[in-house]
């Protein structure tokens, strides 16, 4: 709401024409009607502004391929459901590699599994750390 706005003024101005014309004794009635028009000149300001903020959340959310309503599962969850995927996934790659190259054919599919959660691990450590500095970069603006 701009501090210039001409309806507010108008009304400023007919509410001191109007205590000029019935006198002192009708003051807190005029007051309280102007303040009145002032909250509901401020509160559909506020509703404008929210619904604008909405708007734009809603758009990054599209933009991201998210929506407001489901949010991204979080980096617990994320972790542990790929480990146990890589677990699900570990019993036929053990009997295929078992299969086609015995013993060793074991070794390097479980040195593979355990390469790929320990990779992915370290990959959210480090996501981690960055995402903090760069919410704490992005803080420091507000």
């Amino acid at each position: 709401m701009d501090a210039r706005d001409p309806e507010l003024k108008k009304e400023l101005a007919a509410t001191l024409q109007a205590r000029k014309d019935l006198g002192a004794e009708y003051e807190s009635e005029l007051v309280d009607s102007f303040m009145e028009k002032v909250d509901q000149r401020l509160d559909s300001h506020v509703e404008q502004r929210v619904r604008r903020q909405l708007a734009e959340q809603q758009t990054s959310f599209a933009r991201a391929g998210r929506s407001p309503g489901h949010p991204e599962p979080s980096a617990r969850f994320a972790r542990y459901g790929f480990a146990g995927f890589t677990m699900i996934a570990a019993i036929p790659l053990s009997a295929i590699g078992v299969v086609n190259a015995g013993g060793g054919g074991l070794f390097i599919t479980w040195a593979g599994i355990v390469g790929v959660n320990v990779a992915q691990s370290l990959g959210h450590i480090f996501a981690g750390d960055r995402g903090a500095r760069r919410a704490k970069s992005d803080s420091d603006w507000e």
